[in-house]
């Protein structure tokens, strides 16, 4: 059956469309819900650029979806017809990409692809695993107590997701960190959580709603302040807070390449679904 690629407006569209294929895999879509849900919520929290929704149809069933909010990185779902691929590769070469994120070797399938027919290298950037919390497994005690973070805190929440931007993710870019700041403090929709033991020494941020659950991350301790237990209580509390108000998952990302978090995210109860990763685009 051929298929088409059919563009969207608007998030309420798109989601009206590809809605049911996505919450079939939850866990795994839960980045573009998230994505979805802060474009509906505050149209240009991501820039000015018009948001890129589209979905690949053979019939009228959805076998593949792609989001991108300039200038960031194109984000792909599970696919179910390989063909997919090539079409929203072929959709997509006008716009000048800097990556793709995405179920391993649909990425992969992707990068390879559209770089090769835009004239440009590619190169794997990140390996990350999505992990989904049904029960919190309680953390053993620490000292100290969670609270949410207030504008007060700003300079030095903007300090820590720089770091963290940093280290989990290999970018090191002021401007962005200082605009993600302000989203986590000012927007709406999520929630920035600190522990407190005296000083401030973690953060733990939740936000990106999907229909059931909702995301987990940032988290950031600093080094002086790892291997104490801090960020497993502030996590564990803060993933808590959320399944006591009625959702039913809590969702997060990890980087593969630091197997301490992903032990503990484990030890209180998250469960590894699917493996992801990001490869950026360059000029040859």
């Amino acid at each position: 059956m051929t298929l088409e690629i059919r563009r969207f407006a608007d998030v309420d569209g798109f989601l009206a469309v590809s809605g049911g294929f996505l919450e079939a895999r939850e866990a795994e879509h839960n980045l573009i819900f998230g994505i979805s849900s802060y474009v509906r919520d505050q149209p240009n929290v991501f820039g000015e650029g018009t948001p890129y929704f589209a979905a690949a149809l053979a019939g009228d069933r959805v076998v593949a979806v792609a989001l991108r909010t300039p200038p960031h990185t194109l984000v792909l779902s599970e696919i179910d017809d390989p063909g997919a691929i090539d079409r929203l590769v072929a959709d997509s070469l006008e716009d000048d990409l800097p990556g793709v994120l995405g179920p391993v070797e649909h990425a992969h399938a992707f990068a390879e692809r559209w770089a090769a027919r835009a004239g440009q290298s590619w190169r794997h950037h990140l390996a990350e695993r999505i992990f989904r919390l049904r029960a919190v497994v309680p953390p053993p005690p620490v000292p100290g107590s969670l609270r949410i973070a207030t504008p007060g805190d700003r300079d030095l929440v903007a300090a820590w997701i720089r770091a963290f931007m940093d280290e989990a993710l290999g970018e090191d870019d002021p401007d962005s960190a200082e605009a993600l700041t302000d989203r986590w403090l000012h927007g709406r929709g999520r929630t920035l959580y600190l522990w407190e033991d005296g000083e401030t020494v973690s953060l733990c941020g939740v936000g990106g709603a999907t229909p059931h659950g909702i995301r987990i991350g940032p988290v950031y301790t600093p080094p002086a302040a790892r291997r104490r237990g801090y960020a497993s209580a502030l996590v564990a509390e803060a993933s808590q807070l959320q399944l006591d108000a009625g959702r039913r998952f809590c969702f997060l990302f990890t980087d593969l390449a630091n197997p301490t978090s992903n032990h503990v995210y484990q030890a209180i109860g998250y469960e590894p679904v699917r493996d992801v990763d990001e490869y950026r685009f360059e000029r040859s």
